[in-house]
């Protein structure tokens, strides 16, 4: 339902990710807001790596309530504050896709709404 394009005809994608990703027959659809880093109990990690991981947990937490998993995602917007390492946060991203690739948006920013925030995600995932 879900497929890469990756048009050999253009440069391939800079990182582990898909030029676009083609959904035929969804039925349903899921958009998430930008997710944040702050943990069930309100804390808000220091490490960017574990900030990445939060955010992850509580997007897979998003696609479970929705019936989905993380091989529905067909797009990730992420926002990065500028100076953090991207290594971390590119790395919770594969580690919770798995492997497979999506559409990717990564925007380096000066900051965000809370301070403590390094990150932010927004997904959107489609099913049948």
């Amino acid at each position: 339902m879900n497929r890469e394009i990756n048009p050999k005809s253009i440069a391939p994608p800079a990182a582990n990710y898909a030029h676009a990703v083609l959904t035929e027959g969804a039925s349903r659809w899921l958009h998430t807001s930008g997710v944040v880093p702050t943990r069930p109990d309100g804390t808000v990690p220091d490490d960017i790596g574990e900030q990445a991981e939060v955010v992850w947990a509580s997007i897979g937490a998003m696609l479970a309530q929705a019936g989905m998993r993380p091989a529905d995602i067909v797009s990730v917007t992420t926002y990065a504050v500028v100076g953090e390492p991207l290594g971390p946060i590119m790395a919770a991203r594969d580690q919770f896709m798995g492997g497979r690739k999506t559409s990717s948006t990564l925007v380096t920013v000066p900051a965000l709404v809370q301070s403590a925030w390094k990150l932010e995600v927004a997904v959107i995932a489609a099913a049948a």
